[in-house]
């Protein structure tokens, strides 16, 4: 499907190396400092990034993202803007995948065929929506393959295998573990839980499977990376904006600088 997230997990793989993959909510904590932060993540070793879609009802999670939202909601961020962003972006960036991820509302008030069209038109891979189970995606499926963005399933520990059959058939770009019982934010890893887990996923496919929650630092993204093909960071960037809301140079600073131990450590 999306030739840039294909290629990415590619070029990784023949350089030994895995995907280092932030999260920021898109508009926090404000509209102007989104795509900035996107340049300073890539330029700090991050090789996908996770855009989020302010929604007002954030079920999945914890306070820190809710807040996020809040945040964002706050300066009217819309789906627009959001797409807006991504155009920015890619005048200077036309080779670091993007994703959405989001919950199905705001993309239904938009529009399935015309979110997916103008996403596809600005250069997003991908489009996780995280309240939207794989049973229920084929009308969204249907539409996001004819734009060439891939539907990313969100796997957990209870997922039974007869469920990750359904779910791995269902998506492409690549499946994002969920390593912890419990919403955004928690925060007790068990890497040797999630290696097996992974392991007993990666029999079901060859997607390339990414492990988010839980990951805070560079001891943590070392030890998931070693067990996975991809480290998704979350609640610990959306933290630093969170304790600098109106610093928008120490939140760039800080974020490049937690991503570059990361991605140092992950390539030791």
């Amino acid at each position: 499907m999306s030739t840039r997230l294909k290629d990415c997990f590619a070029k990784l793989e023949e350089n030994g190396k895995k995907a280092l993959i932030p999260f920021v909510t898109a508009g926090d904590s404000n509209k102007s400092i989104t795509v900035p932060l996107m340049h300073r993540m890539v330029e700090s070793g991050a090789d996908i990034i996770e855009l989020g879609i302010p929604f007002s009802d954030p079920m999945a999670d914890g306070p820190t993202i809710q807040l996020a939202c809040e945040r964002a909601l706050v300066h009217h961020t819309s789906v627009a803007d959001v797409i807006e962003m991504v155009r920015e972006f890619r005048q200077k960036n036309t080779e670091t995948p993007i994703v959405f991820m989001g919950y199905l509302n705001p993309i239904e008030a938009f529009g399935y065929e015309e979110f997916a069209k103008a996403a596809a038109e600005v250069g997003v891979d991908g489009l996780l929506t995280v309240d939207l189970p794989p049973e229920e995606s084929h009308q969204m499926a249907g539409i996001l393959s004819k734009y060439e963005i891939d539907p990313i399933f969100l796997l957990s520990p209870t997922t039974t295998p007869e469920r990750i059959e359904r779910i791995v058939s269902a998506g492409s770009g690549y499946l994002y573990y969920v390593s912890l019982k419990g919403v955004t934010g928690s925060s007790i890893l068990n890497v040797e839980e999630v290696s097996e887990k992974v392991a007993a996923i990666k029999t079901h496919t060859e997607l390339p499977v990414g492990v988010g929650f839980g990951i805070k630092d560079a001891d943590s993204a070392s030890a998931i990376s070693a067990v996975s093909d991809g480290v998704i960071v979350g609640s610990a960037i959306v933290k630093i904006i969170e304790n600098n809301v109106d610093d928008a140079d120490t939140i760039l600073d800080q974020i490049g600088a937690l991503l570059h131990s990361m991605r140092i450590a992950m390539d030791a």
